[in-house]
């Protein structure tokens, strides 16, 4: 099982849950397993822009992207990135 966090907006559409255990290979499939998959991912199945995604402390993008396999002591944090003036 890989444990994954989520945002509290997007909690607030998954019943408040944060936290989420899931059996999953790579990063894509733990994401996509999640019952807010379609607030994570675009129409084209894309990770959304104003997300990040990292793996105990690491930005995907830094190793191995998307694909990256998971291991069972793994935990996948999305952030919901913060823009204003």
């Amino acid at each position: 099982m890989v444990r994954v966090v989520v945002p509290s907006v997007l909690a607030a559409q998954a019943e408040g849950r944060q936290r989420f255990d899931v059996e999953a290979e790579t990063v894509v499939e733990a994401l996509r397993s999640l019952p807010v998959a379609d607030l994570i991912f675009n129409e084209r199945g894309e990770l959304r822009n104003h997300l990040n995604v990292y793996v105990d402390g690491t930005d995907v993008r830094d190793r191995g992207g998307m694909e990256r396999p998971l291991t069972g002591a793994d935990e996948v944090r999305i952030v919901a990135m913060v823009s204003g003036g």
